[in-house]
């Protein structure tokens, strides 16, 4: 998979396959999904065990890297279609933020709302264990007793999607 690396404006200047990407050295893009119901629950997804990076948290409904020829939107649409059989979306743009940790991205957020159990959604067992809506409350306690189970980015997503 090619990946475009940006720079600290999020131009691109170059694109590397996945592997050759430099820790905490290369930037690359990612676009992300907030996704909530009418009663304001969010949804996570908990990660696969066997990806890469933090197998088994819990994160964002959906989540994907950019690949090169890609704008975010079209991978955003992409990933909510493989990792959730969602389709046909209107998606509200959200922040984009630069994450520096481990690694160094840009995250494009967009926001949906979308009514419907956790069990009717089409989950990528190879991308997604499980999903699961949390009231705000609930996810809160949950980050405070078990923070470890969840990406660390989650509270600030939170406040973000205040």
């Amino acid at each position: 998979m090619r990946i475009p690396i940006v720079d600290e404006n999020d131009t691109i200047i170059g694109v590397k396959e996945r592997d050759d990407i430099v820790k905490a050295k290369d930037i690359y893009r990612v676009s992300a999904l907030w996704l909530t119901n009418s009663q304001g629950q969010i949804l996570l997804a908990q990660r696969a065990f066997t990806k890469s990076h933090h197998p088994g948290c819990w994160g964002p409904a959906v989540a994907g890297t950019v690949e090169d020829g890609e704008t975010y939107e079209e991978n955003i649409k992409k990933e909510t279609a493989e990792e959730l059989g969602l389709n046909n979306l209107t998606l509200t743009p959200g922040p984009k933020i630069r994450r520096i940790d481990d690694w160094q991205y840009f995250t494009q957020w967009y926001q949906v709302t979308v009514d419907q159990p956790a069990e009717a959604f089409r989950i990528k067992p190879d991308e997604v264990v499980m999903v699961k809506w949390f009231s705000r409350d609930e996810l809160i306690w949950q980050l405070h007793q078990h923070p470890e189970q969840f990406l660390t980015g989650l509270p600030t997503w939170l406040e973000m999607f205040k």
